[in-house]
């Protein structure tokens, strides 16, 4: 939102989740909204983006295009009907690979060198509309998934601007369905793991499943959530870690011999 506006772009109506419990269940606003009202912008927060107020007043605007940017739910058809220039996507991922919504999670867990950014129109289904531009990036050996997605947000940002920039000269291009794979949501026991697990395997879900629902591992002192670590030779070694109930620390202080 903020590289479109000061990219001198018309930003007529901006769209996002209801204010919800955050830290010590206080009422917190999304950071969209915070910063779309910094800059003077109207915001709406809708339960769900199909409620027909929601559509009318989308339509009354008539906007050339609409952007959608990790929003969350599903876009019906008859708000992708609306705009002149139809709706594009920003998607942390090079699709057809990890279609879904969690893809830069899974872009570590499957031990993938590198993702990247793609710009793409959106149709009916999930993450399968044509390509209009996609920019690569690799992925480091120790990055984890908060790191990975503040990259791909800038560059995310920086692509959609040049996109627009020429429009007129885009040619969309079909996703090659065959090789589509899919990136769900995360769940819970995704993250509870055994010490019988390979050290790769471990090192990644550390990584791709930070900030949730986090990896935890069984110690003497029951299980504990493993915040960072490495690998040395074919063990895992923790770094940092979290008992329940306390702040983090480094894993020799908080474990020691356990």
């Amino acid at each position: 939102m903020l590289a479109l506006y000061r990219a001198g772009h018309s930003i007529l109506l901006v769209i996002t989740q209801p204010d919800r419990p955050g830290h010590r269940q206080k009422i917190t606003a999304p950071p969209v909204k915070v910063a779309a009202l910094e800059l003077g912008l109207e915001v709406l927060q809708p339960e769900k983006i199909r409620e027909a107020s929601v559509v009318e007043q989308v339509r009354g605007l008539e906007p050339d295009l609409v952007v959608v940017v990790a929003y969350g739910q599903i876009i019906p058809p008859s708000l992708l009907a609306i705009p002149r220039s139809g709706v594009v996507n920003v998607h942390a991922s090079l699709l057809p690979r990890h279609r879904g919504a969690s893809p830069v999670a899974h872009a570590i867990l499957a031990g993938d060198s590198e993702t990247g950014v793609t710009i793409m129109r959106m149709d009916e289904q999930l993450d399968h509309g044509p390509v209009l531009a996609t920019r690569s990036t690799p992925i480091g050996e120790r990055e984890d998934a908060p790191a990975l997605t503040a990259r791909l947000a800038e560059m995310g940002a920086d692509l959609l601007v040049e996109t627009l920039g020429r429009w007129d000269e885009i040619e969309p291009v079909a996703q090659q369905d065959r090789l589509a794979t899919v990136a769900p949501r995360l769940r819970k026991e995704d993250g509870e793991l055994e010490w019988d697990s390979s050290a790769p395997e471990i090192d990644r879900r550390v990584r791709a499943l930070q900030p949730w629902p986090g990896v935890t591992l069984p110690t003497k002192r029951g299980r504990v959530k493993v915040l960072s670590g490495h690998i040395e030779g074919d063990r895992y070694v923790p770094d940092i870690v979290q008992v329940p109930g306390k702040k983090p620390a480094p894993a020799r202080q908080v474990l020691g011999d356990a």
